[in-house]
């Protein structure tokens, strides 16, 4: 808890941010980003011969666009004394106002996508490099815990027994509506499975760790925190976080090699993006040129043209190189598991955990601190990404 006497000192710090988490809570991309009718356009996408263009329906907007950009620019930051933190509200207003952006224009084919662009980025050279280098292993022989054997209900009960290790309570609810097979809502605490899922044994290892022991905890420890920052968003969190996570998964010993191929072939998808591929050109590349089967192709192929192209999956495996990097160092992961932070603004939450406005996590991932299942060979590979 904080003092009175921080609050009185930071009196209008504490009115800024409470300000923007009441206008943040409408912007979750993750409630309007992901398409209403999947399996219909799938099956019609696979019964034209992989030719057909899917049409996909995504929620309406609840809140007023222009309204909400007004009100996120009319705050007084100029109150907020210390540079460091002012900095990091204005950049905070800047990527709340690129997410509004992208909600807004969902759908809206190049236009979403050039604000994706500017909210995500796209892969440089290097991170392209990087995802064939590891698209030139060979997968080895094939392991039974791939077998996809699970329902969601097995998968539920599997989530809930893992969670005993960290005493956090959250909902786990079941859509046919999310394009992965798990995500986790931040702001309703809640684990969403896909459906009509099956998962395999090593599957259900990797989400428990990556949604589970990094973005639940993030979550959770984001809670703790005197400042609503940490609950709503750094600037470039998804690839800090989807780093932590993904390292997560490496460091529990569940990451497969098949698997940093799957983050691979989704920056090969999001890079066709930039060279204007059409949905079915993008699995037409992964289908028949990379060999995906059609279900795996398909999937990533959503993921990065839902909206009209959503260029974040590329952030996975550049964000698993800089958190890897990172760690390998003998930094401390402490810090990135405050919250929804990012690596870039490491010295601010120093800073904001000096002064008493930023606690230190409640909940730290259990794999970090693992040091037995490291696999020499995607040891080798992660060393070797430039």
């Amino acid at each position: 808890m904080v003092s009175e006497k921080l609050i009185n000192k930071y009196q209008d710090l504490f009115d800024i941010d409470s300000n923007l988490n009441r206008l943040v809570k409408k912007i979750e991309l993750l409630n309007y980003i992901n398409p209403l009718n999947i399996e219909n356009e799938k099956k019609q996408f696979y019964a034209s011969k992989f030719n057909y263009e899917p049409n996909f329906n995504y929620p309406k907007l609840k809140f007023n666009g222009y309204k909400l950009h007004r009100l996120f620019f009319s705050q007084r930051l100029e109150r907020i004394e210390d540079n460091d933190i002012r900095n990091l509200y204005e950049d905070i207003i800047y990527e709340y106002s690129g997410l509004i952006e992208c909600i807004e224009t969902i759908n809206q084919s190049r236009k979403f996508y050039y604000n994706s662009l500017k909210s995500f980025g796209t892969p440089t050279e290097r991170d392209l490099d990087n995802a064939k280098f590891i698209l030139r292993f060979d997968d080895g022989d094939f392991d039974q815990d791939m077998l996809p054997l699970y329902n969601v209900q097995d998968a539920k009960a599997y989530f809930e027994e893992f969670s005993k290790r960290y005493d956090f309570e959250y909902h786990i609810k079941f859509s046919t509506n999310i394009s992965a097979a798990a995500m986790v809502q931040n702001h309703a605490k809640t684990l969403v499975l896909r459906r009509n899922h099956k998962f395999s044994k090593n599957q259900l290892q990797v989400l428990a760790n990556h949604e589970i022991g990094v973005h639940l905890v993030t979550t959770f420890n984001a809670i703790n925190q005197p400042l609503h920052i940490f609950s709503n968003g750094f600037p470039n969190n998804v690839e800090t976080q989807e780093g932590l996570a993904v390292y997560s998964e490496y460091m529990s010993g569940c990451l497969t090699l098949t698997r940093l191929k799957e983050l691979s072939y989704r920056v090969i998808a999001v890079d066709s993006l930039i060279k204007g591929y059409s949905f079915s050109d993008t699995f037409d590349l992964l289908y028949s040129q990379y060999k995906l089967d059609r279900d795996k192709a398909f999937a990533i192929t959503l993921r990065v043209h839902r909206g009209g192209g959503f260029t974040k999956d590329h952030l996975y495996l550049s964000g698993l190189k800089k958190v890897y990097n990172y760690a390998k160092k003998g930094k401390d992961l402490n810090p990135l598991l405050t919250g929804k932070v990012s690596l870039e603004y490491l010295h601010t939450i120093n800073k904001l955990q000096k002064i008493g406005l930023a606690s230190t996590s409640k909940y730290y991932t259990d794999s970090y601190i693992n040091k037995e299942h490291i696999n020499k060979n995607l040891d080798f590979i992660l060393k070797s990404l430039k």
